[in-house]
Parts: C-alpha cells; structure tokens; sequence
C-alpha cells in the first residue's frame, strides 16, 4: 500500500500585499502552531517585496515562506529580477514557478521554467511547478496534452518528492469562480501521477499534486478530497487568513 504524500496547502498572492498584510501573515503563524492546518503543510507565497518581513514574522514557526518566481541564474546584469539565491537568502524556502500568468504575462516556456527549476533547486529551495489548460484547449479535448507536455518539459533533472511538486491550476479556473467537476479533477490529477512516475521512477508517487483554481472554503472538502490531490495552491483565498484556514481546515 503506498503511503500518500504530507498535504501541503500554499497560498499565492499575486501582485498584492503590503507591509499592514503583515497582520494576516501573524495570523497564520498562530493558527499552524495551534493546530489549524492540521496535518496539513503551510506556505505563503507573498510578493518579493514582503519576503523578507514575512520570514521574520513566521521565523521559528511551521509557516513556510516562498517566492513567485526566480531567474535561472544566480545572479548578474538582469535589471529586476530575483534569483533563486536572493530569494533564500530573504528566508524564502519555496518558490512558484511557471504559473499560467507568467506563461501568459511574460510568454515563458516550459523550457524556461525548467531552467528556472534546476537554478531554485540549485539554490536549496523546493518548487512548485504550476501547469494547466485554456478554456480553449479543454474545449477541444487537449487538456492531457497540454498538461502532459507542460510537466515533461518543465521537469528539473534533479526533481525528488523534497524539492518539486506539481500544481495544476486550468487557466479557466483562476480566479473566476469557475471550477472543474470532481470527475474532471480526478482525470487530470491520475494523469499526472502517471506521468510523474514515468518521469522520476516509483519515487514519484511521493511528489505531491497540488490543485489550483477557484479554491475556496465552500468547496475545499470537495475538491481536496479527490484521488491524487495532495493539497491546494490557492490564490485570492489565501490573502485573508480566515479564509485560508477555512480551505486549509479540511486536513484537521
């Protein structure tokens, strides 16, 4: 019987959060030592800007601190961007990678995310690999596809369950209240754990799969329930702790 991986419940907040969000961030560090995320890892991702202060606050605590996103490099002449290295050195130990708004935004590839991987990696952080389909590309039937080739080209060579895991977030499903039925989850989720096992052996049944898109404390039971779903990766929910413990509350 294969043991499921530790939950892991990240939470990204995107271009938001000043130095007063600070007071969700003492939130949360309260609530993981008092038991509200259960058995549950947790993690906020916050803007670069508030890395720092925020690992100060979650400093000795269970609370995970991350970043969105890194350069592939170290360092060197690339005016504003953050390497992985900055990001560890701030007090981060994970970071976002490849999410569909930086595919989107900035028109990253898979290979630029992979690269991006392998520097974090490099750097002793653990990534988050986001990956997922247009509302066009499921209306066409090509969600495995995409998903498939995303995850095979985004893949860090020295990818382990303690340094990668997987999010999948359907584009269509980010931040509309839109969200896949329990049969569709399921699909994509046994889908990736396949192919997560083709790409790293049986260890890859420990790689945690995370869901993404329209979290929230209304559908969280439902939704973290499904096979193969090893947490969530949510966004707007997790920019108030209240509402982050509400998802998070399903693993207590």
């Amino acid at each position: 019987m294969t043991t499921r991986p530790r939950p892991l419940v990240a939470g990204n907040w995107k271009m938001n959060g000043l130095k007063a969000s600070l007071s969700e961030i003492i939130a949360l560090r309260d609530a993981v030592a008092a038991g509200g995320f259960g058995h549950a890892e947790a993690a906020v991702c916050p803007p670069a800007t508030l890395i720092a202060a925020c690992a100060e606050v979650a400093k000795g605590s269970a609370l995970a601190i991350g970043g969105q996103d890194c350069h592939a490099k170290g360092a060197g002449a690339h005016t504003g961007d953050v390497s992985a290295d900055m990001l560890r050195d701030a007090g981060a130990t994970y970071v976002i990678l490849g999410h569909s708004e930086r595919r989107t935004d900035h028109l990253e590839t898979s290979q630029q995310v992979k690269a991006k991987a392998e520097g974090a990696i490099g750097a002793g952080l653990r990534v988050i690999i986001c990956v997922g389909e247009s509302e066009a590309q499921r209306q066409a039937g090509a969600t495995l596809m995409v998903v498939g080739e995303q995850v095979a080209e985004s893949w860090p060579d020295s990818a382990n369950p303690e340094n990668l895991v997987i999010a999948y977030e359907p584009i269509w499903a980010i931040g509309t209240g839109l969200t896949p039925t329990v049969d569709d989850v399921a699909e994509v989720h046994g889908f990736l754990r396949r192919e997560v096992v083709r790409l790293a052996g049986p260890g890859g049944a420990g790689i945690r799969l995370l869901y993404g898109g329209s979290v929230k404390p209304s559908n969280a039971a439902e939704l973290l329930g499904v096979a193969e779903v090893d947490g969530a990766l949510v966004g707007g929910a997790s920019l108030k702790a209240a509402d982050f413990l509400g998802i998070a509350g399903v693993y207590r």
